[in-house]
């Protein structure tokens, strides 16, 4: 016979209450980089928050502010202004207010509302020639 390679074992203990009491069938596989966490739960386990609305707009309105130039951390070095992103942001803002007309709250309306007039006022400051 030939030697086969040994992997790791892998005993469920969910349906059992933790205790190992029926032994499992051993399931032997080499891990591949399928079988490693995905980015998008890798990312939960740092973000424990739920995602809202309201965090969405602030999110997209922070990169904004950064492609404008604007130091959100003080200890961060100067940012290189990149104002067509940072418009297409503020673009992108603006059809999400569009299309959410009539279904957000009142705190999620505001938090949209404050949020584009600060990204566009900034904005036209910069763009404005001097």
């Amino acid at each position: 016979m030939t030697e086969q390679e040994q992997g790791f074992v892998v005993r469920d203990r969910r349906a059992s209450g933790g205790s190992d009491t029926t032994p499992q069938p051993a399931a032997t596989a080499k891990q591949t980089p399928s079988d490693s966490p995905s980015l998008a739960e890798t990312s939960h386990q740092d973000h424990p928050l739920p995602v809202t609305f309201s965090s969405f707009v602030i999110s997209l309105g922070s990169s904004s502010l950064m492609l404008m130039g604007e130091q959100l951390d003080p200890r961060q070095g100067a940012l290189p202004v990149n104002l067509p992103q940072a418009k297409e942001i503020i673009d992108l803002l603006s059809v999400l207010e569009e299309k959410t007309k009539g279904n957000l709250t009142s705190e999620e309306q505001t938090v949209l509302r404050d949020m584009l007039y600060a990204l566009r006022m900034k904005y036209v400051t910069l763009a404005s020639p001097k």
